[in-house]
């Protein structure tokens, strides 16, 4: 009878336990958040939230965490939680706690207590070992909750007695002068041993055991995935925020507002004038824009789909469907991998010294595409190879027994079932190629300032004749801007804008977000167009 009371309320007191580590995750959360809103500087860490200074806030709640946890580990091991831990933490936890306390104890020993050499290594190597020792001799609720929360306690002591604070600053003692600062040192520290304290409540959370162990690897995956997707979005609001006040400077509507357009023999004025948008960069402009290097970044992506698309997935056809597999296929797969993890300046080097001498001898739009083509065409075949290995086999066999060739089987079977996937490549491909600077300042701009306001006219400028080659395009053999290479101009040069600092920095950020806006842009495009494939191929 006795040993039922005791499980009912253990059980009991195990539901408000679980709700405390759950709510200690949580806060462990929001901790690690403010560390980014601080390492970001959406905050600064002088400024006070809700009358409370921001290091005392930081150093206050890891002492309260980091407390909690060693509570949690210390009441699981007394029995006053019901938990299912295992006999010990395990050598990968150990080894990092291990690695963690050699590391403070070094710091502490070197920086705040002044030891020597002889001095900060035996401190560190004992630290090391205490941390390693607590860890991996005890049951897991201990080992796995006492480091990480006595890490948490100690850091947050560190700041509220102000020895590391707003002011404090580590000079490395390097000839570069490096030193690390308390703006940067603070969140960074916070958010690790946030981290750490929000693994170490999970697992208590979960009862530690399998159970736990799971949870606390749930909670560290969806926190950094969170902070990926919070650091893209942090910075693209940047961009746009800083970019919105020269993007629409000059802006202006109305009749007669815009330049004069000519349609079928008609001319007519714009109501709309965006000068950021429909000017280039002139002296005489009152205000400078990148139409010609938006239209140079539009033509080099769809120059360079043009030409490696095809090229791309025709190979990958041969090799998927046609080529046996032995040593060619294995050179062509280790060639690809290899292409596309090469330098873009190795392949601006390439244009110049290949392309470039065959073109006319001078940098030109063509040039700059074929680059480009050469860069996404390493993708373009990997994606399209291992689309088409995931079309089932079973396709191509019910194909083949009713007596469909091979080609019409690839034509009608495997290429539209692998479209998705090639489509999937060919953004990423385009993503990095539409803001490649080296080959771009290689094989296609002549001068380190963007060239006049001239927009590349790719359309218009093909010419028919009866004699070889029979079409000529000059639109292509000149050299043009693009986005990339104009905003390297803007950053090197100052070009752009007149000699007002706060001028050229507000067109810097206004082509860095156009630069934005036409790569996203691309990406709707091919999404929209898988999207698109993949909805039609569901409903055959």
């Amino acid at each position: 009878m006795a040993g039922a009371t005791e499980s009912t309320l253990v059980s009991e007191d195990t539901s408000e336990t679980e709700a405390v580590a759950a709510g200690a995750v949580g806060l462990a959360a929001v901790l690690f958040a403010l560390s980014l809103a601080a390492m970001f500087e959406l905050v600064t860490i002088t400024d006070p939230v809700a009358g409370v200074p921001m290091v005392a806030l930081l150093g206050g709640l890891l002492v309260l965490l980091g407390l909690a946890v060693v509570g949690f580990g210390v009441g699981s091991r007394l029995g006053y939680v019901a938990t299912n831990p295992r006999p010990t933490a395990g050598l990968v936890a150990s080894g990092a706690f291990a690695l963690v306390w050699f590391v403070v104890g070094g710091l502490v020993a070197s920086q705040t207590l002044g030891l020597g050499t002889a001095g900060w290594v035996v401190a560190s190597l004992v630290t090391g070992g205490v941390g390693f020792a607590v860890s991996a001799l005890p049951r897991e609720d201990i080992g796995s909750t006492l480091p990480a929360g006595a890490l948490a306690a100690f850091a947050g002591l560190v700041f509220l007695t102000g020895v590391i604070g707003p002011s404090w600053v580590w000079d490395l003692g390097w000839e570069q002068q490096a030193s690390f600062n308390a703006e940067f040192t603070i969140p960074v520290l916070t958010a690790f041993c946030s981290l750490l304290v929000g693994w170490a409540a999970a697992k208590a959370y979960g009862g530690f055991g399998a159970r736990g162990r799971h949870i606390g690897a749930y909670v560290l995956v969806y926190l950094n995935a969170l902070t990926i997707i919070a650091v893209l979005f942090l910075l693209v609001a940047f961009t746009v925020l800083k970019g919105l006040p020269g993007l629409f400077n000059g802006l202006a509507f109305g009749a007669g507002a815009g330049p004069e357009v000519t349609l079928v023999g008609v001319t007519f004025s714009l109501p709309l004038s965006w000068p950021f948008v429909m000017n280039g960069v002139a002296l005489l402009n009152d205000v400078n824009g990148v139409l010609p290097a938006i239209a140079g970044t539009i033509w080099l992506v769809v120059g360079a789909v043009l030409f490696a698309v095809p090229l791309g997935v025709g190979a990958a056809v041969f090799i998927t469907e046609y080529a046996d597999r032995g040593r060619f296929t294995q050179v062509v797969e280790i060639a690809t991998n290899g292409l596309w993890s090469t330098p873009s300046i190795v392949f601006g080097l390439f244009g110049l010294a290949f392309l470039v001498p065959r073109l006319g001898n001078q940098k030109s739009l063509l040039a700059g595409m074929l680059t480009l083509g050469f860069m996404l065409l390493p993708l373009v075949v990997i994606t399209s190879r291992e689309s088409m290995l995931a079309v089932p086999d079973e396709y191509r066999d019910a194909s083949a027994a009713l007596g469909v060739t091979k080609w019409q089987t690839v034509r009608s079977i495997v290429l539209p079932a692998a479209l998705p996937g090639i489509i999937t490549g060919i953004i990423l491909g385009v993503g990095r190629i539409a803001g490649e600077t080296a080959p771009i300042l290689l094989t296609m701009s002549g001068s380190v300032a963007p060239p006049g306001s001239q927009t590349v006219d790719v359309v218009g400028g093909f010419q028919f004749s009866l004699a070889p080659p029979f079409v000529t395009n000059p639109e292509l053999m000149q050299a043009t801007s693009a986005l990339p290479y104009q905003l390297y101009s803007l950053i090197t040069a100052g070009v752009g804008q007149s000699s007002n600092i706060g001028a050229i920095d507000e067109f810097r950020w206004a082509t860095a977000l156009i630069l934005l806006v036409v790569v996203l842009g691309f990406y709707a495009v091919g999404i929209a167009t898988r999207y698109y494939f993949r909805s039609k191929l569901q409903h055959e």
